[in-house]
């Protein structure tokens, strides 16, 4: 065997062996302290799919008590300006319900290419999954190095996803984070509450690697399974 095939079947082995390693701690992860105290902040990230996801992905998003869960960052694919300014209305609504702090009121808004948008051909699709998933390393990896005071601090603590396809290319950001041992956020995939009887594509793809993984409905919870089942959330 030369040596170029050894050097290559050795980074493979040590690669298949990283990802068991990733994917077995990620689910030991925690999502919270057993008993937070009140004065605790989690700044999460939720990715907004356009259409019925955002939908639901706000209304998640406004349970939430906003003192304790910020900063906040909303990621929407380019060209939804929907999303955006479903974003932007909850948190003016937030605003007027509830009196904050000056350090308190913390949101910001990301766009990411799309990885791919409705009705694109499968051949088109790769080089633009291929820009998405530069642009979500730039987000997840770079961007938090250059952050004053946040040396090693992952670029939220919470990352909420519920699809489509372009939250699959953000999960393997962060998973490629964790491989190189770089700072991640925890992942929370919420299947979206038109899924009754099977998961989504992006479901099934992201099972095994997302922290925790929530059905909305009770014939998805599978026996042995590791879905979290907690009723309609939407």
């Amino acid at each position: 065997m030369s040596n170029c095939a050894t050097i290559l079947l050795s980074f493979l082995s040590f690669f298949c062996v990283r990802l068991f390693f990733v994917i077995f701690s990620s689910r030991r992860i925690r999502l919270a302290p057993a008993n937070p105290r009140p004065s605790q902040t989690c700044s999460i990230a939720i990715f907004l799919g356009s259409g019925g996801h955002t939908t639901e992905a706000l209304k998640l998003a406004s349970a939430l008590d906003f003192s304790r869960y910020s900063p906040r960052t909303y990621i929407v694919s380019e060209g939804d300006a929907f999303s955006a300014q479903k974003a932007l209305a909850l948190e003016h609504v937030k605003a007027t319900d509830h009196v904050f702090s000056d350090d308190q009121p913390q949101h910001k808004l990301l766009t990411i290419p799309r990885a791919r948008r409705v009705y694109q051909s499968l051949l088109s699709t790769p080089p633009d999954a291929v820009k998405s998933l530069l642009a979500c390393m730039y987000l997840v990896s770079v961007r938090p190095l250059f952050k004053k005071g946040a040396f090693r601090q992952p670029f939220v603590d919470l990352l909420i996803l519920n699809g489509p396809g372009t939250c699959v290319i953000l999960c393997a950001a962060v998973l490629l984070n964790r491989l190189i041992g770089l700072p991640s956020p925890r992942m929370m995939y919420v299947e979206s509450f038109a899924r009754v009887k099977s998961l989504s594509l992006s479901g099934k793809l992201l099972y095994h690697f997302t922290d925790r993984f929530v059905v909305q409905w009770p014939d998805l919870v599978q026996p042995g399974g590791r879905e979290v089942y907690r009723g309609c959330l939407v």
